[in-house]
């Protein structure tokens, strides 16, 4: 069995499990995604309150993706570290994070409206979207409404890792002026930002599922750090292309 996230692999829990001494809990696990939460939360209104009052914001995002891109590798292939690692990596995704969305506010400062008179930003309204999104997939998941089966974990894998090579080529096409236009208005730039959404979402039930597995398979207690770990890979690549998707409609309403 797999998870779409790449940083979340079952093989992971089942080598763990005969060293097991405490065994992991999903409660357990929960628990420290919500520390994690904090930590990235904290850093990210660092990095957004910096860059708005001048900063430059190319210094936290760089630093901040590179930062938790290194230290994201290496817990992914050596997960006991995840205790020491989970915590230092949540503050580089902040920094990253804080700054991307600072760039997003100040060009879209009116963007992000959901309900119609009710004040609003682009910023809030991602927030809220990834709370509300996260809510929902977790209450599919707890209600067994949607059944993470093989198949859907075979296809959500694959998808993942075709769009994870369309941003690198993307990415490396851009240091030749080149563009893919993915994220650009328009119906194909909404489209594709709604699949991307959908399928990060749906990287949260095989995140769950495979959480709960490795609990119920008596993984160790420290096991509980990379699974938040990884939960929060997700939930920070579902925040941003739901501010990616917010930023898309609203260039597509000017």
């Amino acid at each position: 069995m797999r998870s779409g996230n790449p940083v979340l692999r079952q093989s992971v829990f089942r080598d763990a499990t005969s060293a097991a001494s405490a065994p992991m809990t999903v409660e357990g696990t929960m628990m420290k995604t919500a520390m994690l939460l904090a930590v990235v939360t904290v850093a990210a209104a660092i990095a957004f309150q910096q860059t708005l009052a001048g900063g430059s914001p190319m210094v936290w995002v760089i630093g901040g993706a590179l930062g938790s891109l290194v230290l994201g590798a290496v817990i992914a292939f050596k997960p006991h570290l995840a205790p020491s690692l989970a915590v230092p990596h949540a503050g580089l995704e902040g920094l990253f994070l804080g700054a991307i969305s600072a760039m997003y506010a100040v060009a879209y400062p009116e963007a992000g409206q959901l309900v119609p008179g009710v004040e609003s930003n682009i910023i809030f309204s991602a927030v809220l979207l990834t709370f509300a999104v996260s809510f929902a997939m977790f209450g599919l998941y707890a209600f067994r409404i949607i059944k993470v089966t093989q198949k859907l974990r075979s296809i959500v894998f694959a998808a993942t890792g075709g769009i994870m090579l369309f941003y690198l080529i993307n990415f490396g096409l851009g240091f030749f002026g080149m563009d893919v236009g993915f994220h650009r208005s328009g119906m194909f730039g909404i489209g594709f930002s709604l699949f991307v959404v959908g399928l990060a979402a749906f990287n949260l039930l095989l995140d769950f599922d495979l959480i709960e597995r490795g609990a119920k398979g008596g993984a160790p207690k420290w096991m509980e750090w990379f699974g938040a770990f990884a939960l929060i890979v997700t939930l920070v690549w579902l925040y941003i292309e739901i501010l990616r998707l917010l930023a898309i409609l609203a260039r597509s309403n000017d």
